[in-house]
């Protein structure tokens, strides 16, 4: 009989639930984030609460049968939140675990494959947000961009606009997770808020936007115009490399 076992979603609290299926010795355990698990007439459940140093436990073992690189590729995969991820890096940990040699490329076992081929699809998803990201300013001076990746890429871009932004208060919002990352200047927080549903309309825009936003806003597009020679365009290879539905939060895809 399996057992469920309920996380609050977060990653520290998933590797406290790789743990207590080990401490619990969970024979045939089912890993499921809370409200979204599905309960069972044929198996009983196991509430994983929040504990940190049984979390750190597990990184340090895998850390020491990995390497940093797999490491990030579990992290990565965590945070692609495919339906069923959480047990496939589960067997992944229990495969690493119970091995003497390296397995981490042993690409024939399935759930090796699929942390390398998951891990590969959000680092494309954070590589696309890096680029695609349009800041617009406030009149309070706040930037902002409003994002929807595929995957939760916001852990993963911290950094990159904490350093490229330095000077500048923003924020970067992810519609479909409902929350955002604000950086004050010092620190990235994380923050929930509480949108418009039409982030588009532009009588909720004309409230908040800084009065020079729109000149910045058509600056861009003149430039984005300037350096996209028609002669040239390549349409396909054009939504290849940025699919459409990133194209209603970038400035220069809105009408003129």
């Amino acid at each position: 009989m399996f057992q469920t076992v309920i996380y609050n979603g977060s990653f520290e609290n998933f590797l406290t639930a790789v743990f207590e299926v080990y401490e619990y010795k969970i024979t045939e355990p089912d890993i499921q984030q809370e409200g979204k698990a599905n309960s069972s007439l044929f198996g009983d459940m196991h509430i994983v609460h929040e504990n940190k140093t049984k979390a750190e436990r597990v990184i340090k073992a895998l850390q020491q049968k990995i390497t940093p690189r797999s490491f990030r590729h579990f992290y990565k995969t965590f945070l692609s939140e495919l339906p069923g991820i959480e047990n496939v890096l589960l067997r992944y940990v229990q495969y690493v675990m119970r091995s003497v040699n390296s397995v981490e490329r042993n690409f024939a076992n399935t759930d090796v494959l699929m942390v390398n081929q998951t891990a590969k699809k959000v680092d494309r998803e954070k590589h696309r947000m890096k680029a695609f990201i349009r800041f617009q300013k406030t009149k309070d001076e706040l930037y902002y961009a409003i994002v929807q990746p595929d995957f939760n890429v916001l852990p993963l871009i911290a950094n990159h606009f904490k350093e490229r932004y330095a000077d500048q208060h923003w924020l970067i919002y992810d519609v479909r997770r409902k929350y955002g990352l604000y950086y004050d200047l010092e620190t990235v927080t994380e923050v929930h808020i509480t949108f418009s549903e039409d982030l588009n309309d532009k009588s909720v825009k004309e409230n908040v936007y800084d009065e020079e936003e729109d000149l910045y806003q058509s600056l861009w597009q003149v430039y984005f115009d300037s350096v996209n020679i028609k002669a040239r365009r390549n349409m396909k290879l054009h939504i290849q490399h940025m699919p459409k539905r990133y194209w209603k939060y970038l400035i220069e895809k809105q009408p003129k």
